[in-house]
């Protein structure tokens, strides 16, 4: 380890061998388990809500925003998939930026990833409680408004959220292996509902539909207060992307880093975006762009009005099912993200230990769980949860200046896996990024900062004497 000035804090390639039992995490799943764990994380509420959106500012030319989105995601998957592979400790973009860009650099990456997986979690929470609550309505069963909402919705507490956050942490306190076993069985379950989708829509296909294809025009510009286009559309859809980053935050606990991460990290978005390509074609085709753009439910009011009712209704349940495999991936990143921090003594120590039963940070979960559990069942997420799409931002150009830094720095380290071309996907990672970045609204990026404005303010009050590093120079 290198100590000095903050700024020359920095971890070496292979520090994270140094840790010992008690603070290092049990190497339980393949490949399966993480190709599961990224779809989980990726295909959620996002294709279900999202396309509608986007197809409203592009037109039928919301095919391409789905690529130019995935193209930006796939570059950022490829630079973690060298970088996990290089250092497969838990922490993801933390870690990674620790040993390229040094301490105070690592900590707001950290802390920029506590903003959005918390948030994301308790937006997932408090979206899948919406749903639940309209199926069990169907059923007869009806939840009282006290119990259906927080106080900014005329309630008391969410129930439905804090219960499903209650359910997933319980089944990441169980261990590691036992809920990717679970997340696999609601991943295929999910995955089939949409498959089910492209069946029944594809034979409608009209090209008719496709005409004219992109209305609004192929950049961003304002209109009706907002923005529209393709790029503008892509913008929007780079969110229903992310989440395969939480695949990195499970290096520490794959059997083979080499060849697990990279097949899970690559493969899950790989999939993803053939997925969501192929259901935008199938709804685009089947319905002019304007009779569902504007529907909260869009794919099952396209089978609505094929005269599909019961598969409609299906997707909907797909739709219920999606949602926990979201939060158990980014639950179970943010623990992770949480205990690397605290192992390093950014944050008190004693969360980052371990269970000897399950392998898992238990004390560091049952954290992560009770604080989504008060976000989801009290507080309004409307605008503020965008703030975790700015989060994965900060982490995404990170990852993409890593790349290239220890490229330069370390050029005959070990690499299971190399980028081709690794400068030019560093820059496409980078411009894109920025680009969804300025793509926020303004109250969105001020919120960004004043967040990493309070995380300094944290650093330099305990991290910066506590951490490991310091700790070791005194």
């Amino acid at each position: 380890m290198m100590a000095g000035t903050i700024w020359a804090r920095r971890k070496g390639l292979h520090d994270w061998k140094d840790y010992g039992e008690g603070r290092a995490l049990r190497r339980t799943l393949g490949w399966p388990h993480l190709v599961a764990l990224g779809v989980g994380a990726i295909v959620g509420t996002g294709i279900y809500t999202l396309i509608g959106i986007g197809a409203g500012k592009a037109g039928p030319a919301v095919i391409v925003s789905f690529a130019l989105a995935g193209i930006v995601c796939a570059c950022a998957a490829l630079a973690y998939a060298e970088l996990a592979t290089m250092m497969p400790a838990a922490g993801s973009a933390y870690s990674y930026s620790y040993v390229a860009l040094g301490e105070p650099v690592a900590w707001v990456i950290g802390w920029s990833l506590i903003l959005e997986y918390t948030l994301v979690c308790a937006a997932v929470a408090v979206g899948w409680s919406g749903y639940a609550i309209g199926f069990l309505n169907s059923w007869g069963i009806i939840i009282p408004p006290e119990l259906a909402g927080g106080p900014h919705a005329g309630g008391i507490v969410n129930l439905p959220a804090i219960v499903i956050t209650a359910a997933v942490t319980g089944l990441l306190v169980l261990g590691t292996r036992e809920s990717a076993f679970v997340n696999t069985v609601l991943v295929i379950i999910k995955m089939t509902a949409l498959a089910l989708f492209v069946v029944l829509a594809l034979p409608a296909f009209d090209s008719a539909n496709l005409v004219p294809f992109a209305p609004n025009g192929w950049g961003a510009v304002e209109a009706e207060g907002g923005k529209i286009g393709v790029a503008a559309a892509a913008a929007i859809i780079f969110f229903a992307f992310y989440g395969f980053d939480a695949v990195s935050t499970a290096a520490e606990e794959a059997k083979d880093p080499a060849r697990d991460l990279t097949i899970g990290i690559i493969g899950s978005m790989l999939i993803c975006t053939v997925v969501y390509m192929a259901v935008a074609a199938a709804a685009i085709g089947a319905m002019a762009v304007s009779d569902f753009a504007g529907s909260g439910e869009p794919l099952a009011h396209v089978l609505r009005s094929l005269g599909w009712p019961g598969p409609a209704q299906l997707i909907g349940v797909g739709a219920i099912v999606a949602m926990p495999t979201v939060l158990l991936a980014f639950m179970y990143g943010q623990s992770r993200i949480f205990f690397a921090i605290a192992r390093d003594g950014l944050l008190p120590e004693r969360l980052a230990g371990v269970s000897k039963r399950s392998g898992t940070p238990v004390l560091m979960t049952i954290v992560t769980g009770i604080v989504v559990a008060a976000i989801s069942g009290l507080m309004k997420l409307d605008e503020i949860a965008a703030l975790a799409n700015s989060g994965t931002i900060a982490a995404f150009i990170a990852i993409a200046v890593s790349l290239v830094v220890l490229r330069r720095r370390a050029p005959n380290a070990e690499r299971k896996f190399r980028v081709p071309a690794h400068l030019a996907v560093a820059a496409i990672t980078i411009v894109g990024c920025l680009y969804f970045f300025t793509s926020l609204a303004a109250s969105t990026q001020q919120w960004f900062f004043i967040w990493n404005a309070i995380g300094i303010g944290v650093y330099l009050l305990y991290g910066i004497r506590r951490s490991m590093i310091a700790r070791a120079a005194a």
